[in-house]
């Protein structure tokens, strides 16, 4: 194990550390003499933004996957068919990334599906260019990684006891409450984790805003194949591929770190929850709201 860890991960980071303090070759590749003119080249305004457009579109993108999800994966743990369920959500897998994001361009291009179909009900009478901008990006990179979000929150809120809801209305919360106080607060491992399986992927994105996107709608991705493949220029390509692991790093520590504070409290919780019931004193009804009044 430690060796495949060391040669398909370490050593591969390794090389592209090393990749971005050197100089732009000639004809492509990299020169033997340390340089910092990549990361220099970091603060160009045109990259600056393009940064900037990554960090939005993939924070916009994560946000709506998530809002989407938690309701799906609460309909499926409450559901009985959560296997015919999970099929559903499994079966976009089976296709091919690409297919998928051509089946978009086939139903958004301007003589595509939603077109004709707006078209026949007399709603438009030219076609509408809903290609090629940052919005339909944002929508095509939720379609894909839903099912990255689903999953894990369905997980962990088919584990939650839902009588907790019911005793939370008993108190006088309303629907909503017991959701925001009691629901949420017991699946933050799983919200954790489906930001992270749909946040990461997200920020490095490049088939989706290449093929659906317009120049105005290049992200971080694109930057780095357009470094590697046109303008050859490996240093750059490696200081911002560097950029991206640090950023995916630190999100993965924060949400790690997230989870291990949330885990304490649960754990300090049932521990005086424990020693109460030992002493004859009934457990605080506050905690069936995750620590807060109703």
């Amino acid at each position: 194990m430690a060796v495949w860890f060391t040669v398909f991960f370490i050593a591969p980071l390794i090389i592209i550390i090393i990749y971005s303090f050197l100089k732009k070759g000639l004809y492509g590749g990299v020169i033997m003499e340390f340089s910092l003119i990549a990361y220099r080249s970091l603060g160009n305004p045109s990259l600056i933004t393009i940064i900037v457009r990554t960090i939005i579109a993939s924070v916009l993108a994560t946000l709506i996957t998530i809002f989407i999800a938690l309701p799906c994966g609460y309909f499926m743990a409450k559901s009985r068919h959560q296997t015919f369920l999970l099929l559903l959500i499994i079966i976009p897998f089976w296709t091919n990334f690409l297919i998928r994001v051509f089946a978009w361009m086939n139903i958004l291009g301007n003589n595509g599906f939603l077109n004709e179909l707006l078209m026949r009900l007399n709603l438009i009478r030219e076609n509408v260019h809903f290609l090629y901008n940052q919005n339909v990006v944002i929508l095509v990179l939720v379609y894909m990684y839903l099912p990255y979000a689903i999953l894990p929150l369905y997980s962990t809120i088919d584990k939650f006891d839902f009588s907790l809801l019911e005793a939370a209305r008993d108190l006088g919360a309303t629907k909503l409450q017991s959701m925001q106080k009691v629901l949420l607060p017991n699946i933050r491992s799983g919200v954790y984790t489906a930001v992270l399986f749909t946040f990461i992927p997200i920020f490095g994105a490049y088939a989706v805003p290449l093929l659906v996107g317009g120049k105005d709608s290049y992200m971080l991705g694109n930057v780095i194949a357009d470094q590697l493949t046109k303008s050859r220029n490996w240093p750059l390509a490696s200081a911002i591929s560097l950029v991206l692991t640090v950023v995916t790093t630190a999100g993965v520590l924060l949400m790690m770190g997230l989870q291990k504070r949330d885990a304490t409290r649960l754990q300090d919780g049932r521990l005086q929850d424990g020693r109460l019931q030992e002493a004859g004193v009934p457990a605080d009804t506050s905690r069936v709201t995750g620590g807060g009044a109703l």
